[in-house]
């Protein structure tokens, strides 16, 4: 059984630079491309940023890049979302999952609230 896990989140000021984690259980975690999506209020979920199978490249949607940094740890089944700079529009419930995973559950995803 396939079991994703987000955490990190939470009220940020502008500017902060919270991490969030990604632990994911039930299937070969080594073996995919992970992403980081997020999901504003009243907007659709929206890819963030993936990261290859070796960690050595990432891709990032152009609303984050130079600001977000995604990374691995697949010998603990966990990925990380390190954001710096953000902003209020960064504000959104964000998940985690396998690319190509299509069937998967997502997870219950992370609040974070970018406000003064």
């Amino acid at each position: 059984q396939v079991r994703i896990v987000e955490s990190g989140g939470g009220l940020v000021q502008p500017g902060g630079s919270p991490r969030l984690s990604c632990t994911a259980s039930g299937f070969s975690f080594s073996n995919y491309v992970m992403a980081w999506y997020r999901q504003a209020p009243g907007k659709e979920r929206e890819w963030v940023a993936h990261i290859s199978l070796t960690g050595d490249s990432s891709n990032y949607a152009d609303s984050v890049k130079g600001r977000f940094t995604i990374f691995r740890d697949s010998a603990n089944n966990t990925m990380y979302l390190q954001m710096d700079s953000l902003k209020p529009e960064d504000t959104a419930v964000y998940y985690c999952k396998g690319v190509g995973r299509v069937r998967d559950p997502w997870g219950q995803g992370t609040q974070v609230t970018v406000s003064s």
